[in-house]
């Protein structure tokens, strides 16, 4: 199986709101970017918000990527 190229996402937060993250983190035994993974993954899918498929970065939103 051939594993998927990541991409690297830096963003400040405030501290409070990342200690809150590793708890939840920590409860559901993910790591930081795991649980950001999934969190996202959960609101898109809720929202209908369609995720491409690794290689779909066509980005025609004006949203830098």
């Amino acid at each position: 199986m051939a594993t998927v190229k990541t991409a690297t996402l830096t963003f400040r937060i405030d501290p409070g709101l990342k200690k809150a993250l590793r708890i939840a983190a920590d409860q559901e035994h993910r790591s930081i970017a795991n649980m950001i993974e999934v969190l996202i993954r959960n609101y898109c899918e809720e929202r209908g918000i369609e995720i491409p498929l690794s290689g779909e970065t066509n980005n025609n939103h004006g949203v830098r990527s």
